[in-house]
């Protein structure tokens, strides 16, 4: 079963996280310096905040997948959106490892599609990573794990 992943950058880590754990009645199942998740089920989605310098508001959307078969059905949807995809594969990111894509909606709006199969110690995204030149933004250098991907350049991104 797929779940809707949520992104969004906040100034105060510790005021959001008082804020969604009272929105959410639930303390979150991943708390670190500069980042904590929400697993719900009720509603059924991944709500992620992250203080890590980023403008306030909805970094972006997703969708995470339980299977490599859910992973691939997405994947398949996205290639006939008619638009740009970075395929990332195999990447640390937001203290997991996952296998994820990106594509942008019409609005300008970055959505992953991700398996997680791992957790991390750290964040990701260490700097040792090509950049790939999106429409919106770059995504390696203050977008370690590729939030604002929106066009697929000669590398990948993160990788």
């Amino acid at each position: 079963m797929k779940r809707l992943h949520v992104n969004v950058a906040v100034e105060n880590l510790e005021e959001a996280i008082r804020f969604y754990s009272t929105l959410f009645a639930a303390k979150p199942s991943v708390e670190k310096a500069d980042y904590a998740k929400w697993m719900l089920d009720d509603p059924r989605v991944n709500f992620a905040i992250t203080a890590r310098g980023r403008e306030s508001g909805l970094d972006h959307l997703g969708i995470q997948v339980e299977n490599e078969a859910e992973l691939g059905e997405v994947y398949a949807r996205l290639k006939q959106a008619e638009r740009p995809v970075v395929d990332q594969g195999n990447v640390t990111c937001c203290y997991a490892k996952s296998t994820k894509s990106w594509i942008t909606d019409p609005a300008g709006i970055s959505w992953e599609t991700f398996l997680t199969h791992g957790a991390s110690t750290v964040y990701g995204g260490d700097g040792e990573t090509a950049p790939v030149e999106t429409a919106a933004s770059a995504c390696c250098g203050d977008d370690p794990c590729g939030t604002k991907a929106a066009a697929p350049t000669e590398s990948a991104c993160c990788a």
